[in-house]
């Protein structure tokens, strides 16, 4: 069953964030991630919830979005992300 990562992102330094999405896209690819979203225009319709950049990975099963995570490929992503954003993330089982 497919799994999700959702990621809400407030980049506060762009370009030390550019490292980091060159990063953690080789990790991407390195785990079959399959990027649904990465980035775009957001449109809140309801409630006060305002992401920011979101981003969303197709991953075949938990266990691979996790694997993915656990990954010592995104683990220097996330090494170079520190001081750039803030991250929220959270993994989903799919339907």
């Amino acid at each position: 069953m497919a799994a999700y990562i959702i990621a809400s992102v407030t980049v506060t330094n762009p370009t030390q964030y550019d490292e980091y999405r060159k990063l953690s896209t080789a990790a991407m690819q390195a785990h079959g991630a399959k990027p649904l979203i990465r980035g775009g225009e957001v449109r809140v319709l309801e409630g006060d919830w305002n992401p920011g950049r979101t981003v969303v990975l197709e991953f075949p099963s938990m266990d691979a979005a996790q694997a993915f995570y656990d990954s010592p490929e995104y683990a220097l992503a996330r090494t170079a992300r520190e001081g750039a954003a803030v991250m929220r993330m959270v993994l989903v089982q799919g339907a």
